[in-house]
């Protein structure tokens, strides 16, 4: 008995100078802190940052691929009774304004341009030979546009020469064009990616030098810009007008942009919305309906959407669909009222 509880004895004492040189220790080292603290904390915070900086700098920003957003829109006239109420109002930003802030906010936006606009151009409300006046550069400034498509069977009613003077006024504001034979591809280097735009007009006979979605002129012009550059946007202007559903030759030809190394295709010209499919694992939007126009005879022809586009490591990540209902001949306003949906083939 007197053995067991010297046993006790010793280990407790063992236990109770443990416990005591434990708590100096941390007593020391506590008083240690406080009275050194000016040096130790600021050393403590500059090894925290090498340690921070030291890992920041093992993930190379290079390989992290930005996301890079487009915007594209229907057709677009800034004629006829757009271009008249313009001049009335003495406001040629009237029709972009409510959804400016919508369209411009993405890296690029695009926008496909039936109207050539000119000095002199006449008045009217009626025909359909297209023109509008320069002042309308204001207009898409507001909006953000970026790049401009020639490519439509409306662009040249005033010849080569008309779409010179177009290219002219919006290259004054910092706008690049393409769908002709002066500009048949706009390349933009947006972050870390290289866009190519390529666009071509399948309805009658080109005017001026805009390019004619011949398989040649298609193979050959999709060919360099992809050669060139690592996203290719194919714009068409095809199609029969007023119908929902894209016709044959729409389906062929957007397959073959795709076939050719095009990303993404977006087509225009029916005036009413068409869908879109996903082919080989890219988009062909076949008709985004009108976006500024003065067809005011039909709810359809009020009609129209545009899409953004999320590009990231070149390819794309997400597309977003925004539906717009025009006002007053030729107002934009985004809405929600209309769906849209993937083109359904019978």
């Amino acid at each position: 008995m007197r053995n067991w509880i010297a046993g006790n004895l010793k280990a407790n004492s063992q236990v109770y100078v443990f416990l005591t040189t434990f708590v100096l220790c941390g007593i020391i080292f506590v008083l240690y802190l406080f009275f050194s603290k000016k040096e130790i904390i600021p050393q403590t915070i500059t090894r925290l940052e090498n340690v921070i900086s030291s890992v920041s700098s093992s993930f190379d920003e290079k390989d992290i691929s930005p996301e890079i957003s487009l915007i594209f829109t229907g057709d677009v006239i800034l004629a006829r009774s757009v271009n008249f109420i313009s001049h009335s109002k003495k406001d040629f930003t009237w029709a972009f304004k409510n959804v400016a802030k919508y369209i411009s906010d993405a890296d690029l936006t695009v926008i496909n341009l039936e109207s050539p606009l000119i000095e002199n151009c006449p008045l009217t409300n009626e025909g359909f030979i297209f023109c509008g006046s320069k002042n309308h550069v204001s207009g898409i400034s507001l909006a953000g546009v970026d790049v401009v498509g020639f490519a439509n069977n409306h662009a040249g009613d005033y010849g080569t020469n008309g779409l010179t003077e177009t290219a002219n006024n919006l290259a004054e504001i910092g706008v690049s064009v393409y769908g002709t034979s002066d500009f048949p591809i706009h390349y933009k280097q947006v972050k870390d990616t290289k866009f190519s735009f390529v666009g071509f007009n399948d309805i009658g006979v080109s005017k001026g030098n805009i390019l004619q979605a011949s398989e040649e002129n298609i193979k050959k012009y999709i060919e360099i810009a992809r050669n060139n550059s690592d996203f290719v946007v194919v714009s068409f202007h095809w199609g029969d007008e007023y119908v929902s559903q894209p016709n044959k030759r729409q389906v062929e030809l957007g397959r073959l942009a795709i076939d050719l190394g095009a990303d993404l295709v977006v087509g225009n010209h029916p005036h009413w919305i068409q869908g879109y499919e996903v082919y080989q694992d890219k988009y062909i939007f076949y008709a985004l309906g009108n976006f500024i126009f003065d067809q005011e005879w039909s709810q359809k022809t009020k009609e129209g959407f545009f899409i953004k586009t999320i590009v990231q490591d070149r390819k794309i990540k997400n597309i977003s669909m925004y539906p717009i209902e025009i006002r007053n001949y030729g107002e934009v306003f985004v809405t929600d009222n209309i769906k849209i949906l993937p083109t359904k083939f019978y």
